[in-house]
């Protein structure tokens, strides 16, 4: 399984810099984990092949190039843009973003060839089928509704924590699969702020345990 953070900041010379403000996995040249800089930072021939895209959670940037991406592909898909996510985080979608408001409903649209974009819903604790990949959602703890992965292609099994506070369940799952390849996308910490307004210090404790 290959896997590569698409870069989400460039330089002057238009080459990648190491900030990372957004978050975008692709693997294996067909499947995005989220779609941060999915609209901006895939080479063409990733265009040509990315199809699915999984949304672990809707904040922006997650998901701030996908409108770009299908929008740029409208008039060459052959297929539609299938975006996973749960029901929830669908809904969400539809409510905020491709709304008609911020950008077309591309699930109502067509193409000379067809569909544009589908959505696909997937449940919590279930596996589901991407492309060539068998994948779990797990809950974790973050402000919106949050997935954590797991995604295997039949002989490697890697796990995408996607953004989380203190989680038990996830790291549940991923201890007793004995997986030993893990994807962190961010961990938050809780902030305890001890001192005036003016002269704050923070004390921070890890997120989860990891072993």
């Amino acid at each position: 399984m290959q896997i590569q953070l698409l870069p989400s900041s460039f330089d002057s010379h238009g080459g990648a810099s190491p900030a990372q403000r957004l978050t975008c996995f692709i693997i294996d040249d067909r499947v995005s984990v989220d779609a941060g800089s999915l609209g901006i930072a895939l080479s063409d021939a990733q265009q040509r092949t990315v199809r699915d895209v999984i949304v672990t959670h809707p904040h922006m940037d997650h998901i701030a190039s996908l409108p770009i991406f299908v929008d740029d592909l409208f008039g060459e898909l052959l297929e539609p843009v299938r975006i996973h996510a749960t029901q929830q985080e669908i809904d969400l979608l539809k409510a905020d973003v491709f709304n008609d408001t911020v950008y077309p409903k591309f699930d109502q649209l067509k193409n000379a060839q067809g569909h544009v974009m589908q959505y696909v819903p997937f449940e919590m604790g279930r596996e589901f089928k991407v492309a060539h990949l068998n994948c779990t959602a797990i809950p974790v703890n973050h402000i919106v509704p949050t997935v954590g992965l797991l995604v295997s292609d039949g002989k490697t099994t890697v796990a995408f924590s996607s953004d989380t506070a203190e989680t038990e369940e996830f790291w549940r799952v991923v201890n007793n699969r004995n997986i030993s390849t893990r994807f962190l996308s961010k961990l938050l910490f809780p902030i305890q702020w001890k001192g005036s307004p003016k002269h704050r210090s923070i004390s921070r404790r890890p997120a989860c345990k990891k072993s």
